[in-house]
């Protein structure tokens, strides 16, 4: 088989082209749950609880040399991503639910079936 067809048969199977679309939008999403954690969540919520704690520039905290405050600042926006990925997943399943279909009677096969024992029954208690 040659080089090019074998690539061809990799690259164009249905598995690898889903892949690549799913990476392509997931990138896409990262950029708009990135945006609406850094210029709406944390100017409106974040930087006031950091100005009243008294921590503004929590990037710069340092102690001995060990600048942990970027440590502290790259958790506290996972826990911002985290949330609002939480609230958009947690949306879209409200939206995508879908009500249990209704449970279906019994078939004439089973409607038969329990006729004959309820027969079968009766035939004993006498």
């Amino acid at each position: 088989m040659g080089f090019v067809k074998e690539f061809k048969e990799f690259a164009f199977k249905g598995n690898v082209l889903d892949l690549a679309v799913g990476v392509i939008i997931g990138a896409a999403f990262g950029k708009i749950v990135s945006s609406l954690v850094e210029d709406v969540i944390t100017p409106l919520i974040l930087n006031p609880a950091l100005k009243a704690a008294g921590a503004e520039n929590i990037a710069k905290l340092t102690w001995n040399g060990v600048a942990y405050g970027n440590f502290l600042s790259a958790i506290i926006s996972f826990l911002c991503i985290a949330m609002v990925l939480f609230w958009i997943i947690k949306g879209a399943n409200k939206i995508n639910k879908k009500e249990a279909p209704a449970p279906a009677g019994p078939t004439d096969d089973q409607k038969l079936l329990a006729e004959i024992r309820d027969l079968l029954k009766s035939r004993s208690n006498i």
